[in-house]
């Protein structure tokens, strides 16, 4: 008879409502950034640069919240990272200037890294082996609809202003840490002090694992594909070939729709039959939907498209984070670790998006799709080399490293 799988801790509950709030106060901001920055009279390239200095902050500060988290702990990393990002978009409400907004949009990363890094080990901390693809498809979950609600809100409030949206941002970022200090205050958050006390795992131990090796090349072509050339790309195709903006904003909907759709029971699958044959199955549907998408002329080819890939990112999400989670286990720290798995996603969201844009400009977007669908079927290679991860019943084996 199977042993009933655990519920999902009230912690981590938490841990979930608080990504709902941050990722709808991000929302509240997107839309209305290119707008803000373009109000201080520069063109468009430098309104991109205000997006992307985020990403950047994010990317570099990487290595040293892992540090923060190995040598402080989660909680308090996670909470310094949220004020810190709600310092920096109501800083960001009141520039004066490009150059000050460049700068004071840019540090929100560094705060933006911190909570992201510091979440991902309470994760792995506190939910239970036989359920962390659950808990990694809920968290995906909380910010994935609270990204999409987000926009819409900010667009309203940007009626009032475009300055209102960093302020609105900044408090709800307040709630959401304010939240976290009361309802993760317990001795739970902490290691057992009876239980012996395992090193932090180190960087160079997880690179010989085979199943954290695929997860990194996973995470950059997750990043590169569905963080990357699917937000910064996609809605310039749709508008280039079917003349209207709203084709873009509706292709990014039905994208966002695949994706939780396929969260709903992804997470479960990946403790059922293994985190392995989610991310493959999830990068080759990735690669067959947005590889093909920049060869399409109909419009509803476009939305089903649109739609694959979508559920290709929310079968890739959990297993490989889950697997991440696994390498890790629950008994030690990896900050380090989880950093350039963060890292790994970050960088291929900067660097997709350019180089996709690159190729659209000289060859079209046929191929700059196409190759975007090469570099999910690359990723396919380590993670048909790679061990399953998943445990079928919990045992003290459970946070083993393999090759």
């Amino acid at each position: 008879m199977q042993r009933p799988r655990p519920a999902i801790p009230g912690e981590i509950k938490v841990l979930v409502a608080a990504a709902f709030v941050i990722a709808v106060g991000f929302g509240l901001v997107a839309p209305v950034l290119p707008a803000y920055a373009r109000s201080f009279d520069v063109g468009v390239a430098a309104a991109s640069a205000v997006v992307s200095a985020f990403a950047f902050f994010r990317l570099l500060f990487a290595p040293v919240g892992g540090a923060l988290v190995t040598r402080l702990g989660e909680r308090p990393v996670y909470l310094t990272g949220l004020l810190v990002v709600a310092a920096s978009s109501l800083a960001t409400a009141f520039a004066q200037s490009y150059g000050q907004l460049l700068v004071l949009r840019g540090l929100g990363g560094i705060g933006s890294t911190m909570f992201t890094v510091s979440a991902m080990a309470l994760l792995v901390r506190l939910a239970p082996p036989a359920i962390r693809g659950r808990v990694s498809s809920a968290y995906a979950s909380a910010f994935l609809i609270g990204g999409m609600l987000g926009p819409v809100f900010g667009g309203l409030l940007a009626q009032f202003g475009l300055r209102l949206p960093f302020v609105v941002y900044a408090v709800a970022l307040v709630v959401a840490a304010l939240v976290v200090a009361l309802r993760l205050s317990g001795a739970a958050l902490r290691p057992d002090p009876s239980a012996p006390t395992a090193p932090p795992l180190a960087l160079r131990v997880a690179l010989g694992d085979s199943a954290y090796r695929a997860a990194l090349a996973s995470g950059f072509a997750n990043g590169w594909a569905n963080f990357g050339v699917r937000v910064a790309v996609l809605p310039q195709f749709a508008i280039a070939v079917h003349q209207g903006p709203w084709v873009a904003g509706v292709a990014l909907a039905v994208a966002a729709v695949g994706t939780a759709g396929a969260l709903q029971v992804s997470g479960r699958l990946a403790d059922q039959v293994g985190r392995r044959p989610l991310v493959l199955v999830g990068l080759v549907v990735t690669a067959g939907g947005l590889g093909v998408i920049g060869l399409s002329t109909s419009l509803l080819v476009l939305l089903v498209l649109s739609l694959v890939s979508g559920v290709g990112a929310g079968l890739v999400n959990p297993a490989q984070q889950a697997t991440v989670a696994d390498v890790v286990g629950t008994e030690r720290s990896g900050g380090s670790v989880l950093a350039a798995f963060q890292m790994a996603q970050d960088l291929g969201a900067i660097v997709g998006p350019i180089l996709i844009g690159v190729v659209a400009d000289v060859w079209g977007y046929g191929p700059a799709f196409v190759a975007t669908g090469a570099v999910s079927l690359v990723a396919v290679v380590p993670w048909l080399l790679a061990r399953e991860t998943l445990r079928r019943e919990p045992d003290p084996a459970d946070d083993t490293l393999g090759t």
